[in-house]
Parts: C-alpha cells; structure tokens; sequence
C-alpha cells in the first residue's frame, strides 16, 4: 500500500526514509508486504502518514480492508445490488468507493463498481453520476472473463471467449470487464 502512494508521488524509498525519518529497512519491509502497519509503533506509522499527507486512521483503514478474489468480489457486488439496487447506488455514490480503490490502484474493483453504477443508472433512466466522468473511459489492459468462460473456453477454444464479448453488458465492455449476467446471482 505504501508502494502505491511512493509509484504516486513518483518517490524511491530511499528518498521516502530520508524525507520521514523512518528506516529504509522498515519502509523497505512494508512496501515488499514482508511486514504490515499494524505492527508499526505509532511513531513510525505517524512519521508515513504525515510525509505522504494522509491520517493515519485513512491508512489503517486501508491496510485492515484486505482485497479478496475478484469473482467474490463481484458476486458481492451483484447481491448488494439483488437485495437492494437503490441503496447501492447511494451507497456507492455517498461512500466514494470507486475512487477509494481506484487510489489503491485496484482498477478492476473500481471500474467493475462503476460499469454497474452506470448499468444501474441506464437500466433505470436515471442520468450518470458526473463524478466519475475521469474513469468513464478507462480500460483494463487485458480483458476480464468470468471464471466459468474461461474455464469453457478450456473445452471448446476461443469460440467460448468471443461469445461472451458479444453478449457482454456495454457498461461492463466499456472497461475491458466481460460480464453478461449480473442480475441472477443465486
């Protein structure tokens, strides 16, 4: 996680333990995850937190909100949406979970959420959420299947591939995502 706010700022570690004062060592050992900031001392995990210009309560809450697997992660998604579309759109919108991620540089997680915020927003009339207008026209660089797709195309080629990208949900296209069915999550 540190990584990625050092990949932000354009910054080495070494010019990171040298701005902060904490040890390359420590820092070194933190951005390779061979240690977390939950076994920081408070005064090297404030040391971090002011250098990079966040709280310390945002970067512990983002190194205690672990990324799980994709594909659970969408079957997360699609049944917050089952059980209650609007609330995730207000949620969604309110939290500022795409851009949260996006910061994190989980782009899947981020441009998934926001190809069913607009999947939502266009299945209802509802107009888009400008906010987001930035990410609209981002793409993953490689395409993402679904685990079942991917395992069929195993038996019958790249047909199995094809057919998913042509019935995938535009939304979900947008961002390089092949995702065809989001509403009949069991």
């Amino acid at each position: 996680m540190i990584g990625n706010y050092l990949k932000k700022k354009n910054m080495s570690v070494y010019r990171f333990s040298k701005l902060s004062g904490v040890p390359y060592a420590t820092l070194n050992e933190l951005c390779n995850n061979k240690t977390s900031l939950e076994k920081c001392n408070a005064g090297t995990l404030y040391r971090i937190c002011k250098t990079l210009g966040v709280s310390m309560e945002e970067m512990l809450e983002q190194s205690m909100d672990p990324r799980i697997d994709f594909e659970n992660y969408k079957s997360n998604i699609c049944q917050a949406v089952k059980r209650n579309e609007e609330q995730f759109v207000i949620d969604t919108i309110k939290d500022k979970t795409i851009v949260k991620y996006w910061e994190r540089t989980w782009y899947p997680e981020a441009l998934y959420l926001l190809a069913m915020l607009d999947y939502i927003c266009r299945k209802r009339g509802l107009p888009l959420c400008e906010t987001y207008e930035s990410l609209r026209y981002k793409k993953l660089e490689q395409p993402i299947y679904p685990q079942s797709v991917l395992a069929l195309s195993l038996v019958v080629g790249d047909r199995a591939l094809e057919e998913a990208r042509k019935s995938a949900i535009p939304e979900f296209m947008r961002h390089n995502i092949v995702e065809g069915e989001v509403e009949s999550v069991a």
